[in-house]
């Protein structure tokens, strides 16, 4: 009854064209069927660099600015060093940094460097909290246990986190 004729281009390339053919549909329809969606596992997150920055801006001149931010990368450093320390287990380097870099003879040095009446007083609850839990964190390393060690450190980054979060420094020339 029907007759199927080949056309006449696919008499010679039948053996290649074929199978290329199906490939690309298959190709096609595998591709289109994993775009459909965002995976189940992922969390939409807002983009920080699309988001607007909405932080406290706190308008220092330009010596107190660099010195603040000094003082922000000396913590910084600080932190690093006593996870060095906590790993090489060097529990006196680790107590001696926390208590003399990130306690409070750093806060009240820092304080006196600093155009106090830019600051918020939020800010300066949020520093103290950081000299606290780093008051903590030193009561903590000579007990050489990390699960003891690690909470209190938790919440000296934690407050790091926070401030970060809430302000900025704005250079004011």
């Amino acid at each position: 009854m029907f007759q199927v004729v080949p056309l006449p281009f696919m008499s010679k390339a039948k053996g290649i064209l074929l199978p290329g053919l199906l490939l690309g549909a298959l190709s096609i329809s595998l591709s289109a069927g994993c775009t459909g969606g965002a995976p189940a596992h992922t969390v939409a997150r807002p983009n920080p660099y699309l988001t607007p920055d909405t932080r406290y801006s706190i308008p220092l001149s330009s010596p107190a600015g660099k010195e603040h931010r000094a003082v922000m990368l000396q913590h910084l450093e600080t932190i690093q060093a006593i996870v060095n320390a906590l790993v090489e287990e060097d529990y006196e380097l680790a107590q001696g940094l926390a208590e003399s870099h990130l306690g409070y003879f750093t806060h009240r040095q820092a304080m006196a460097l600093q155009e106090l009446d830019k600051f918020p007083s939020a800010y300066h609850d949020l520093t103290m909290a950081h000299h606290e839990a780093a008051v903590e964190l030193a009561r903590s390393i000579p007990t050489r246990d990390l699960k003891q060690i690690l909470t209190p450190f938790n919440n000296v980054l934690k407050t790091c986190v926070a401030c970060h979060q809430e302000y900025k420094v704005r250079d004011r020339s």
